[in-house]
């Protein structure tokens, strides 16, 4: 199989100059595939949990998966991310490390404009409180 050099380059330089918070692991035999942990952003509903995900880096563009569930409107059940970098602004020029910061980053500050998850952009928006307490609630119970 014939890997992008761009895809070697930005795996060997996240393992010389990790993300602070992020693990990026390829995946042994694919060098398209990563599994990666984010630990959820201090001072947000999800600080102390360590969430796992799946990368798959296809020539179109990133596909990203959480394999832990997570309490999050732009975020769906079956773990299916919502970020417009992954479809609509998706650019060539941005790097594995971009596309990993913006997932952290939407923990931190979840988009109630674009959500996936309709259901939980609900409580979101009527009662920030109460989809906070049942994001920490989902933090404790899956992700730790």
């Amino acid at each position: 199989m014939s890997v992008n050099q761009r895809i070697i380059k930005e795996t060997q330089k996240l393992k010389k100059d990790p993300v602070r918070g992020i693990l990026v692991q390829p995946v042994e035999n694919n060098p398209r595939y990563f599994n990666v942990v984010i630990d959820g952003p201090q001072g947000s509903p999800y600080e102390g949990g360590h969430f796992k995900l799946q990368l798959y880096l296809p020539e179109e563009y990133p596909k990203c998966l959480f394999m832990t569930k997570i309490y999050h409107p732009n975020i769906d059940f079956l773990g299916r991310i919502c970020l417009d970098i992954l479809k609509k602004n998706w650019s060539p020029a941005l790097q594995i490390r971009s596309v990993l910061l913006s997932i952290q980053s939407l923990l931190n500050e979840p988009n109630t404009d674009d959500p996936l998850n309709e259901e939980v952009n609900a409580i979101w928006k009527s009662n920030k409180a109460q989809g906070e307490k049942t994001a920490k609630e989902w933090t404790q119970k899956y992700a730790k």
